[in-house]
């Protein structure tokens, strides 16, 4: 009965809608909004976020700062908690362009199994490699976003062949038992659901790590931000099958908006607090709502609008996601910043120019280092994927 009804919703996919409004078959919409949250990323990489932070700490303009490019601390919502679930929902779109590909190639199921498999099996290493560095010693963390990614692509891939609406079942089950997880085990030290160090994530990552982290992390957010690769997924999906574009586009407006809305409900009458370090279902809802909007603005603006102006800066970086942000996590934040900040700030500083200017430049210079690689790459057409 399932098999039935995953060829039919794949069979329905109409190949005219990408390829009309889109160059070489893809989206240039998703490619320019993964290369928006890569750029701020290489941002915060190269220090620029954290200059930004540093300069404004005693003026007015600090808590738009800290609001923009900080995670809240715990009970709020930041610009800057809406990258990762960005990130993975971008993913889940990905993932459908990539699964519709293969199936008009006739690539065999299995053999598209495969791939999946081994693509959430580099992932989780990547990013347990990614922090297995600290202190001086190895460690072993799950907590790094590809480690969670290897998670959610996984179960996006097995359930994408289900109905639209299936896959929306399933990610709201996957919330609802996350809820009962964290209210409704309890837990002697871990009975108190949203309190940091103190609740079920924390239990499960004495379990799987034996220790759990200072600033909060736990590593099941893996469940309910799955809901967020499949949400990106399920979108793309019901783009690729819908051949009414403003009507895709009311319709995903009115879902970004239900989930804006019970989730901010949740938080107000204290069912679930928005948290993104423990991804409460609150939270999930409210970046899901977030993520679909900027999705569908972006492909209406660029796609079914035109304007191509600028984009392209970003398109370079989103087309070698992954190789970015390992070289950002490893090759930067392990080497190359010190190196920059003591080569660059300390020739500026013979031309006897402030500290503070002499920082901001090696800053941008590291800045321009990452994005002249992407730009390299994507001249010579050279694109790293899992």
């Amino acid at each position: 009965m399932i098999n039935n009804q995953e060829n039919t919703s794949i069979e329905a996919v109409k190949k005219p809608v990408v390829k009309n409004i889109s160059s070489g078959g893809r989206l240039q919409s998703l490619d320019f909004y993964r290369g928006l949250v890569m750029v701020l990323l290489m941002l915060e990489s190269a220090g620029i976020l954290r200059y930004l932070e540093n300069v404004s700490e005693n003026s007015r303009g600090h808590s738009l700062i800290l609001f923009l490019f900080d995670h809240a601390k715990w009970h709020a919502l930041h610009f800057w908690d809406l990258i990762q679930p960005a990130f993975m929902f971008i993913a889940g779109s990905a993932l459908a362009f990539s699964i519709v590909k293969q199936h008009a190639k006739k690539v065999p199921l299995q053999q598209q199994w495969r791939h999946a498999l081994k693509r959430s099996s580099w992932l989780f290493f990547w990013g347990v490699l990614d922090y297995a560095v600290s202190g001086g010693r190895l460690v072993f963390e799950l907590w790094d976003v590809l480690t969670q990614l290897s998670f959610t692509l996984l179960l996006a891939f097995a359930i994408f062949r289900w109905k639209v609406s299936y896959q929306i079942l399933f990610s709201i089950a996957l919330l609802a038992l996350t809820q009962v997880l964290y209210t409704g085990f309890k837990l002697e030290g871990f009975d108190q659901p949203f309190v940091d160090q103190h609740n079920f994530g924390n239990y499960v990552d004495l379990i799987l790590m034996n220790k759990t982290s200072p600033g909060g992390w736990v590593a099941i957010n893996c469940l309910p931000t799955a809901a967020h690769t499949i949400w990106g997924a399920a979108l793309a999906k019901s783009l690729l099958m819908n051949s009414n574009l403003k009507n895709w586009i009311s319709k995903s407006i009115i879902a970004a908006l239900l989930l804006l809305i019970v989730g901010y409900l949740l938080d107000y009458f204290g069912v679930a607090p928005i948290i993104k370090r423990i991804a409460t279902i609150s939270f999930t809802m409210v970046a899901g709502g977030w993520c679909i909007l900027a999705f569908v603005f972006l492909f209406w603006w660029i796609d079914l609008k035109g304007h191509k102006r600028f984009i392209n800066m970003f398109i370079v970086v989103g087309m070698n996601s992954i190789f970015i942000y390992l070289f950002m996590e490893i090759v930067v934040r392990y080497w190359l910043y010190d190196y920059t900040q003591v080569l660059v700030a300390g020739v500026l500083h013979l031309m006897k120019l402030p500290p503070s200017i002499c920082k901001l430049m090696a800053c941008i210079a590291l800045f321009a280092l990452e994005w002249q690689l992407c730009r390299w790459l994507y001249k010579k057409k050279i694109f790293f994927k899992l």
